[in-house]
């Protein structure tokens, strides 16, 4: 009989201990009630140690998670072979007649047996409970992957229980190890693992995730994993990947200094991980990649070339820019209704949208205004090389459906957000069809910059140019001279001098309100370009600049106090000296900024370079807070503002209608050619009515903005998002010492624009 429980206790199933056996009449008979209760207790122990052997084995065979397998693994190898050695001991001192276990006569008491594997009862329920667990389906009839089962694991340590914390220690340590291997391979070698990869947190991105190669998902994630670790291993997998596709001089393997100190540092994390040390482990890595591998490929002088490239083009730092392309589109547009021949009698001579744009037209708007500004630029002894650089990469190009436009959430942006800047229909304003600014990233560049970083400069660039359009056609209505100004006839005129001067007279008091809504709203889109652009957008990108450049306030005010030493010293000296001065500072102030070389990289020192996850991330944050910044993801605002500026768009049109009709009218009159298929009273009469409506649109447009500025300004949510802290933070990576993560500079409120645009009205 002993021999038949130990053998069942070994994982044999005995007919011994079965039910039906337990239940016979005549075989209870012969067992007492107290044996009959530690039968019982053996069976139990035997029965689970049975399903355990079952189930492991399954689940080591064929479950999709690696993570899983190794702690099934585990079980089998360590818990429930331990089980059956102590089964060997049991019968090992049996047969020696261990006193603990043999009595007199050489009787073995069944209870000293079974006291023996008291223990194994609790340790070999708990590991029953975490084998179902693993087998277990979710809500959404998905079995359990490796985080879970890591998170569970680490859980079972505050059980309370030292055996099941024991236990559930080496069972850390098999998921944990099984885990990091999977980590090894990607951060060091940029490869997904071949095995089990549904089970792992980086994964190769879907064809319409806009070139994002790798994408990390939250989900498959450890909980000891800080979203910052995740998103460093997932630069650096990526950053690999990128090396070994696009370099043929840097080597992967060996780019790495202490390759296998690397690698021992992770060996030797000890189970259960601690999140601090992991943390520590991945930045040193980081930074390794950095300064062996990256900088070689990616100079800081590159990066900054190409945030200032951003900065001079997409948002407008050179507003000779906007100028140039406005006109080209305007010409182009215009041209399309001169071929058309029919629009001049068209009903709704406002609307564009009859207008079909095609792709080459834009691309030649666009090489137009390149042209347009090199004819500038040759005015000026030396070459720009920023305006050389952005002629090769910068493209103009039409949207062509909605999924060509990313939609996804930023750290730093919700969904509802990103939706927003998604439809945003600021695009539409320059070509009257979707249009967007692009750029051809240089190689190594889109490590810091990614394709959801560039859609929101083209939102940016649609939004500062779609406000400097509505302002250059609204002055340009003051260069339409015949309708702004006639002069006083002679003394002794003709009748003919008198019928001119009350036909502009009547032309000039039907035109009064016009002149004065178009005053209107060139005042709101001054004051408010001139708040957005010297306020949010030059204070941003100084302080995002002084950051890449690792510049401190101590630094920038030293700069600023030498900059202005020499407009002191100007007022000493002869005039030829401060003529010559003069024009030092000023060909200084304009020389516009070259690109730096990879040589040029050493200006900046070591200690105060920023690896390029850090660049990347910094650039998230500024990118995120100049779009709050600049109420693009205020729908409030942009609704109203987009209205205003269509009706802006339709005055002009008007306008410029009813100055056709003037110069008609005046043909027909003084010269007596006459449009027989045109009835220029009655065009008059319904350009004139049209235009006193869209007066009246304009300055409702105008209202209702600066409504929703004042709505705005006592919001207490948008004020948290205008300080751009909680961006910030959302994007924050934790292993940043003191200093080194970006913070937005402090701007002026929309209190500063409220002012201006009220004092004005």
């Amino acid at each position: 009989m002993l021999h038949e429980i130990l053998l069942s206790l070994s994982g044999h199933p005995s007919p011994l201990l079965t039910a039906e056996v337990a239940d016979n009449a005549q075989a209870a008979s012969a067992i007492s009630p107290s044996e009959r209760q530690l039968l019982a207790s053996a069976a139990h122990l035997s029965d689970l140690h049975v399903k355990l052997i079952r189930h492991s084995a399954r689940v080591t065979a064929s479950h999709p998670s690696t993570v899983c397998r190794a702690v099934a693994t585990a079980i089998q190898s360590v818990h429930l072979a331990a089980l059956r050695r102590k089964v060997l001991e049991v019968e090992a001192g049996i047969l020696r007649r261990d006193p603990a276990l043999v009595g007199a006569y050489n009787i073995v008491p069944l209870t000293a047996v079974v006291g023996e594997f008291g223990p194994w009862t609790r340790r070999l329920e708990w590991l029953w409970e975490v084998v179902q667990f693993v087998e277990a389906k979710d809500a959404s009839g998905r079995l359990c992957w490796g985080s879970r089962a890591v998170d569970r694991l680490r859980a079972e340590l505050q059980s309370g229980y030292r055996d099941v914390e024991e236990t559930a220690l080496t069972l850390v340590a098999a998921a944990e190890t099984a885990w990091l291997r999977q980590v090894s391979a990607w951060i060091f070698y940029g490869r997904l693992p071949s095995a089990g990869g549904e089970d792992f947190f980086v994964r190769a991105a879907a064809a319409e995730n806009q070139g994002e190669e790798y994408i990390s998902v939250a989900g498959l994630l450890p909980a000891f994993v800080t979203p910052a670790t995740a998103k460093s291993m997932l630069f650096i997998g990526r950053s690999l990947n990128q090396i070994r596709a696009r370099s043929t001089t840097l080597s992967t393997a060996s780019g790495f200094n202490n390759t296998a100190a690397k690698l021992q540092a992770i060996a030797e994390l000890k189970s259960p991980i601690n999140s601090a040390s992991f943390t520590g482990i991945i930045r040193d890595i980081r930074q390794s990649l950095s300064q062996d591998i990256l900088e070689q490929i990616l100079p800081l002088s590159e990066v900054m070339s190409t945030m200032q490239l951003l900065r001079e083009f997409f948002l407008l730092g050179r507003g000779e820019f906007a100028m140039a392309i406005t006109q080209e589109a305007d010409e182009r547009i215009r041209g399309r209704w001169r071929r058309a021949g029919n629009l001049a009698h068209d009903k709704d001579s406002g609307s564009v949208q009859n207008v079909t744009v095609k792709s080459g037209e834009v691309s030649a708007a666009l090489a137009r205004a390149w042209a347009s500004l090199s004819s500038f630029e040759q005015q000026q002894a030396d070459g720009d090389e920023l305006l050389d650089r952005a002629r090769d990469l910068l493209r103009l190009q039409l949207v062509k459906s909605k999924r060509d436009i990313p939609s996804h959430a930023r750290p730093g942006l919700s969904d509802a957000a990103a939706s927003l800047l998604a439809s945003s229909p600021f695009n539409t304003l320059l070509f009257s069809v979707p249009v967007t600014l692009a750029i051809q990233l240089p190689p190594a560049v889109d490590m810091v910059i990614s394709p959801s970083d560039m859609h929101l400069y083209a939102c940016v660039n649609s939004y500062l140019i779609a406000l400097r359009r509505a302002h250059i056609r609204l002055t340009d209505l003051w260069k339409l001279t015949s309708l702004r100004r006639h002069y006083p006839g002679p003394r002794g005129a003709t009748d003919y001098a008198r019928e001119l001067r009350q036909r502009w007279s009547a032309r000039a008091l039907l035109l009064r309100s016009t002149w004065t809504t178009a005053s209107a709203a060139i005042f709101f889109l001054g004051e408010t370009e001139a708040y957005f652009q010297t306020e949010v957008v030059a204070g941003l990108w100084r302080g995002f600049r002084a950051w890449l450049a690792g510049e401190t306030k101590q630094d920038q005010f030293v700069l600023s106090q030498n900059a202005s030493a020499p407009a002191d010293a100007m007022d000493i000296g002869d005039d030829n000296e401060e003529d010559e001065d003069d024009r030092d500072l000023f060909d200084a102030a304009s020389a516009p900024p070259t690109r730096p070389t990879t040589s040029s990289s050493s200006a900046f020192p070591r200690k105060d370079r920023h690896d390029q996850q850090t660049l990347a991330t910094g650039h998230t944050v500024y990118l995120d807070t100049l779009v709050h910044r600049l109420l693009l993801t205020q729908a409030a605002y942009t609704r109203p503002l987009h209205a205003l500026l269509v009706h802006i768009d339709h005055l002009v049109a008007h306008v410029h209608r009813l100055h056709a009709i003037f110069t008609s009218v005046d043909l027909e009159t003084d010269a007596g050619v006459v449009d027989a298929f045109a009835n220029l009273e009655a065009e008059e009469a319904q350009v004139t009515r049209q235009l006193r409506g869209l007066e009246r649109s304009v300055r409702r447009g105008i209202d209702d903005v600066v409504a929703a500025l004042e709505a705005l300004s006592v919001d207490e949510a948008f004020l948290q998002e205008w300080e751009g802290e909680a961006v910030a933070v959302a994007a924050q990576m934790d292993d940043l010492g003191p200093g080194e993560a970006y913070r937005p500079e402090r701007v002026g409120g929309l209190n500063r624009l409220l002012m201006q645009l009220k004092f004005g009205s």
